[in-house]
């Protein structure tokens, strides 16, 4: 029976039920984990003037398009940044715009406050991995509704590269509204920017530093090199997923199972046991407290990736959302939706297809069949520099056909057929190339997992702020001072762009660069193609393996993506994974779906996985609120939202959780529809036939 139903367990004191357990002589005492660096940091929220969930904004703040100021913008205070960056975080995951469920299916004030206004303290520190010497951001948030009679907690790492704030508005909300405690990390990634020039970089509490003390990340360079370095490239910045030559994907799993452990450490802080002689009986333990891994995209992959890794039962469940993992590949079994092709190719890891869609996208974008229908198409890719992406790639065999719409064409077609990325995702993948999505991937990942540094300029590509013509200009100071609060983690943000250091002229933004090799601007065709050849480690022209330096580099790539595959052994718990099929970022037939098939090759009959694919349902859901987007696609926070009710349920109650299914979602249809119940079906307890996602026969098997 799950230790979380109602039963004695429950009914006793945390103190009493701890006592009780059998291979225990006395429960442990708390003790502060080897794993943190220098001190916590701790600060109370009262819910009036400041609190856990908004930073004191509210529900409507958080929905206003002005976002807070900063009474000296170039001098900003710690909780200045903290708000902003609670207000960015937010706003980045979570469709505002009024009419896209907002208030109504999701949002602070839904099952909460009328404001979302949220009371309790806050603890953040510094932490590293054993053999890592790259700190990492670790924070928990206790409310003031948490009751350590029923303790639970949420472990919510950052999505994309995002600082500690990546996950308030996803499994923060969710966690500190049920009264839980939520932990974040930022798991290595963040902010972390170091401006090269003045050696700045950003404090744990967001403010500038250019001393020797602890930062978020400063790139290894000593003081000559560094010289040296400006000498040559003036003006840029060293960001630490793409730069601390750490890997940090290869330690996700352990930076969240830390975060929980730092969890329990600050809770009995709280309410553990003193004892009166320095020590602290640790009254909430795994023993006692439900313990949900979530989050969504990387934070999502980072929890799976903890729940394979958990040796010691710190987590009870899983429930994420369309998460960034990359299972390892495993032939012996095949995906099929409906009728289509039977997809033996699945499996791909992420720099593999986010490199194929960065070097064909662009071209793609002008496929007839897309072209005048993608939502933003015509706005964020010039057309002219589309046929310039075509021309290059027919001129290296890589296309055929003659002319722009036979040469788009085919580019499509390899993306669909030959990289298995399915046709509903087609539509949105173009805005997210003129977004510089799987450039700025493609550029951070390959630079990650071959643990590669600035100084490295991987593909002649460097990070600056750039001018209106695309040149390479000194970030201004008030953005610079802000960026803890605006950065995603994965330029181009907050003012700071993928450079083309080898663009023809004079380093270029990238987007707006012409290769020295075509002579056109073509979106930096020969940096995009050089990441393409390292993620494949051969010629895409000739196939060959590549050589020397080149096939080095290649190779501890190809290593790096081998350090976090997941394995796919979820060790039998209960877990929940909420996936759009209409994912541009992460697709599908490589993430999810073979997931969800490696699960049931791995633990077979043991298998507690359940995988819940939405339609019309995509990674962003911010740009729903954007014409031809919120026309089209459902908020799938809102099933994110269900699947971690579902999880809570079933550990909590011993619910059943709903089989594997298809959730058919219906789209509002218009911008001014206001989206309603009808739009967003629950996801079924018992689905009909026809909707349930099988694995039989060594197939993963999803209904059209």
């Amino acid at each position: 029976m799950n230790r979380f139903l109602q039963g004695s367990l429950l009914a006793a004191s945390v103190i009493a039920s701890t006592l009780t357990v059998a291979d225990e002589v006395r429960p442990p005492f708390n003790q502060r984990p080897a794993f943190l660096l220098g001190e916590v940091s701790q600060h109370y929220y009262d819910g009036i003037t400041d609190d856990l969930l908004t930073a004191g904004l509210g529900a409507s703040g958080l929905a206003s398009p002005t976002p807070p100021g900063f009474v000296e913008p170039l001098q900003p205070g710690p909780q200045e940044l903290r708000r902003l960056a609670i207000y960015n975080n937010y706003r980045a995951l979570v469709d505002t715009v009024p009419g896209g469920g907002y208030g109504v299916f999701f949002g602070p004030q839904v099952g909460g406050s009328g404001s979302g206004l949220i009371p309790g303290h806050e603890y953040v520190a510094y932490m590293t991995v054993p053999g890592s010497e790259v700190s990492v951001t670790v924070m928990a948030q206790v409310p003031d509704s948490f009751d350590p009679r029923r303790p639970c907690m949420v472990t919510a790492p950052s999505s994309g590269s995002r600082g500690i704030y990546g996950a308030i508005g996803t499994a923060g909300e969710w966690g500190l509204k049920k009264g839980c405690a939520v932990v974040y990390t930022d798991k290595g990634t963040g902010t972390g920017a170091h401006n090269l020039a003045s050696n700045a970089a950003q404090r744990i509490d967001g403010t500038l530093s250019q001393a020797d003390e602890p930062v978020l990340f400063r790139a290894g360079l000593d003081d000559p090199a560094r010289a040296d370095f400006n000498a040559a490239w003036p003006d840029r910045f060293a960001w630490k997923h793409a730069h601390s030559r750490a890997n940090p994907e290869a330690d996700w799993g352990r930076h969240v199972l830390q975060s929980v452990e730092f969890g329990f450490y600050v809770l009995n802080r709280r309410f553990g046991r003193e004892l009166g002689n320095n020590q602290t009986l640790m009254t909430i333990n795994p023993r006692n407290t439900l313990v949900i891994a979530s989050s969504v995209s990387n934070g999502g992959g980072a929890s799976v990736r903890a729940a394979e890794l958990d040796e010691r039962g710190l987590i009870d469940g899983v429930a994420v959302s369309e998460p960034n993992v990359n299972p390892r590949p495993d032939s012996g079994f095949t995906i099929r939706q409906g009728d289509g092709p039977v997809i033996s190719g699945h499996s791909r890891s992420l720099l593999d297809y986010t490199t194929a869609l960065a070097l064909y996208q662009g071209c793609a974008n002008q496929a007839p069949g897309i072209r005048d229908i993608a939502p933003l198409n015509g706005v964020f890719n010039p057309p002219a520099v589309g046929a310039n992406i075509c021309s290059a790639l027919a001129s290296r065999g890589l296309v055929s056909g003659v002319g722009t719409d036979e040469q788009a064409a085919a580019a499509l077609r390899i993306l669909n057929e030959d990289f298995a990325i399915q046709p509903e995702q087609n539509l949105l993948a173009p805005v997210h190339f003129g977004l510089s999505v799987a450039q700025s991937i493609a550029m951070t990942y390959a630079n990650a997992y071959g643990r590669t540094g600035v100084d490295d300029r991987l593909c002649g590509l460097s990070l600056a702020a750039t001018d209106a013509l695309g040149a390479v200009t000194p970030l201004d100071p008030v953005r610079e001072a802000a960026l803890f609060a605006t950065s995603n983690g994965i330029p181009p943000t907050a003012g700071v762009n993928l450079v083309y250091d080898a663009a023809a002229g004079q380093p270029t933004l990238l987007a707006a660069s012409t290769s020295p090799g075509t002579g056109l601007p073509d979106h930096g065709f020969e940096a995009l193609l050089c990441l393409r050849a390292l993620a494949a480690g051969q010629d895409p022209q000739t196939g060959e393996p590549l050589q020397g330096e080149a096939a080095d580099l290649a190779q501890r790539i190809a290593a790096g993506i081998d350090a976090v595959r997941a394995s796919g052994n979820l060790r039998g718990k209960p877990a929940v994974v909420v996936t759009g099929r209409a994912d541009a970022i992460l697709p599908i037939n490589h993430t999810s779906r073979p997931y969800f098939g490696l699960n049931r090759r791995v633990e077979g009959e043991a298998s507690g996985l359940h995988y819940y694919e939405v339609l019309n349902a995509q990674h962003l859901d911010v740009l729903n609120g954007l014409p031809g987007i919120a026309e089209r696609y459902i908020p799938l926070h809102h099933y994110y939202f269900q699947a971690l009710d579902l999880m809570y349920d079933h550990l909590r109650h011993g619910t059943a959780l709903p089989p594997s299914q298809v959730v058919r979602t219906v789209p509002r249809g218009s911008l001014t529809t206001p989206l309603a119940a009808a739009n967003l079906p629950a996801i079924a307890a018992t689905p009909a036939t026809a909707d349930l996602i099988e694995f039989a026969d060594n197939q993963v098997r999803i209904p059209d």
